[in-house]
């Protein structure tokens, strides 16, 4: 069997990728994935040269982010102007783009740990070889949340979510070190099975120790909390454009609202389900769906008068003459008077989804049908801090805007929960449990509360630990109706951000240094 595998270890290297994928949710299989991490690291440790190290990394990844993101395939059954069958050929093309990274990764590996790259064909991995990969993996999924506007899905730490108490640990050092932690554990496995116990009884304590030690559950929120509701109407994306749509959304949402109480209520909706424009000042033939006064009005009239409306809706830009510049997807804060308290613009756009790059080039090819309209969305200035009274300081993160590890929160202005509207009708059955989870994360990294409100789920209440408070379920209407979570002290990550990754990245390269060092 080792003989065949290793006369056919592209093959392995696509079985383990595929496989791989299902650590992360709704399967939450992380035991088989690290298993199929273990399997790269060996794949990438036995190449006798560093093309195949390469093309065994690359190979791996192709499969893994084949599965890992096809629920971006279900984008392309609601959107008009291209046929479906293409969601298919975009989940593997955005795959053959990710997988440089697994491999960056498994080449800096072989490189400089595997000692093959000095000809040694006899040594079996040692525990420097997967320190080298794990450090390797940290930087290359940096890379890959940064480069060309970054992807962040789904980094590799996001396996250790259901093992609760190790998932603590991004609090400490972040997400991509977590990855990092995950390449160890895999290491580990693959040192066990050559009967290379030192590395793996080192691991298994101190995976132990975190998961013991991680931080206490959310404490109970008092009776002097204000609330929160969130807001699903189960609207998906296929009723978009069907008639009255605008009309019927916008009751759902306030029917489900519910009534004022004695407890001020902060009311959030999803994002871009307001169809109509709010705020005053644009020239008056962009107002012949309704007057804005008018909307506002039928928003604040359930609200009571210490409440609070957070509602996810899209905002104009206009340039000289009046002439229309682009659109912002915006988060509006309306108060029981009907006025607008504030607007936050979504900063971290998805390219090809609200933008269109180098348009002026790739829209004579064609490629405009690619967006959603004529005009492309426009950055807002980045993570921002809205002091709402009686409910404290909110940030806002739209959507995909909340996967960005280290870049969610205006620290110079630092909130007391996020508020994160999203729009994962697009996305099938695996999307919307892969957003949430990460949402989750980044509670843990920043020790802030996140409420959460999709269209059609899955919407949720998110404490300062990661844990869910409440959801609503994928596919159903209905209202979450809880005390606002409160904040935890600064986590150690959200005083120094990524820097923490880096920080794991030396310290596993001083150790893997330092065992080559004692060999000699």
């Amino acid at each position: 069997m080792s003989h065949w595998i290793r006369r056919h270890p592209y093959w392995v290297a696509i079985a383990a990728g595929l496989a791989s994928a299902t650590g992360f949710a709704p399967l939450d299989l992380w035991p088989l994935a690290l298993i199929c991490f273990a399997v790269w690291l060996w794949l990438v440790h036995d190449a006798p040269t560093l093309k195949s190290a390469l093309l065994r990394g690359w190979t791996f990844g192709v499969a893994h982010f084949t599965i890992g993101n096809n629920w971006i395939q279900h984008a392309f059954d609601y959107q008009d102007k291209m046929p479906p069958a293409l969601g298919y050929v975009a989940v593997v093309a955005l795959a053959l783009y990710l997988a440089v990274y697994p491999m960056l990764a498994g080449g800096l590996a072989w490189r400089f740990a595997s000692p093959r790259s000095v000809g040694d064909l006899r040594t079996p991995p040692g525990p420097g070889f997967v320190l080298v990969a794990a450090a390797a993996w940290i930087v290359a999924e940096w890379l890959r949340a940064t480069m060309f506007t970054g992807y962040a899905w789904n980094p590799l730490g996001m396996v250790w979510l259901p093992a609760f108490g190790i998932a603590q640990a991004a609090s400490w050092i972040g997400t991509y070190a977590l990855s990092g932690v995950a390449i160890l554990a895999a290491g580990a496995l693959l040192l066990a099975v050559g009967r290379r116990w030192a590395l793996p009884a080192v691991t298994v304590a101190a995976l132990a120790l975190v998961a013991v030690i991680g931080r206490s559950p959310t404490p109970a929120t008092g009776p002097d909390r204000p609330l929160v509701r969130v807001v699903q109407p189960n609207f998906g994306q296929e009723h978009v454009g069907s008639p009255g749509y605008n009309a019927r959304i916008l009751q759902a949402m306030m029917d489900l609202s519910g009534t004022p109480g004695r407890r001020p209520r902060l009311i959030v909706w999803p994002e871009g389900t307001v169809n109509y424009y709010v705020e005053d000042g644009y020239p008056p033939e962009w107002y012949w769906q309704a007057d804005p006064a008018a909307v506002r009005d039928s928003i604040a009239g359930h609200l009571g008068p210490r409440d609070v409306a957070l509602i996810g809706g899209t905002a104009l830009e206009f340039g000289p003459a009046g002439k229309l510049a682009g659109a912002g997807n915006s988060i509006f804060v309306i108060r029981p008077d009907a006025t607008l308290a504030g607007r936050y613009d979504k900063s971290h756009l998805v390219p090809y989804g609200e933008y269109l790059p180098m348009r002026s080039i790739l829209e004579p090819l064609g490629l405009s049908r690619l967006v959603m309209g004529d005009y492309d969305f426009l950055p807002g200035p980045g993570p921002e801090t809205i002091r709402i009274p009686g409910f404290g300081k909110v940030g806002m993160q739209i959507c995909y805007e909340i996967i960005f590890s280290g870049q969610v929160v205006d620290a110079a202005h630092r909130p007391d929960f996020i508020f994160n509207p999203s729009n994962d009708a697009w996305f099938g059955t695996w999307g919307p449990p892969e957003h949430l989870a990460q949402a989750r994360m980044r509670a843990i990294e920043e020790g802030l509360p996140i409420l959460r409100a999709t269209p059609n789920g899955i919407s949720a209440v998110v404490g300062a630990d990661g844990r869910l408070i409440d959801t609503i379920p994928h596919g159903k209407a209905g209202a979450i109706e809880v005390p606002l979570p409160a904040p935890e002290p600064p986590t150690l990550f959200a005083r120094m951000g990524n820097w923490m990754a880096f920080l794991v990245v030396g310290l596993f390269l001083a150790a893997a240094v330092a065992i080559r060092a004692a060999k000699r």
